[in-house]
């Protein structure tokens, strides 16, 4: 059981890495370099997945409020 928990733990301190939203500076590296574009690119994706995470969850909330908005509708209708 504490081979278990203690694997779980690991995991989820070497996920919390993953899923980080920081940006990483390119400037160090020559702008020839492949690890310049490497850098960039990985940025670019941050970049990328934060902005749809966003978006997602707001175009989640307003599909919530709406059913909500329908569910009020069906309700007074079908006690009237």
């Amino acid at each position: 059981m504490k081979k278990i928990f203690i694997y779980i733990i690991l995991i989820n301190i070497f996920a919390l890495n993953s899923f980080s939203a920081e940006l990483n500076d390119c400037s160090m590296y020559s702008k020839l370099s492949p690890m310049y574009y490497k850098c960039k690119t990985n940025n670019f994706i941050k970049n990328t997945k934060n902005y749809q995470k966003k978006e997602w969850t707001e175009e989640k909330s307003k599909l919530k409020d709406t059913k909500k908005k329908i569910q009020d509708a069906k309700n007074k209708v079908l006690n009237q």
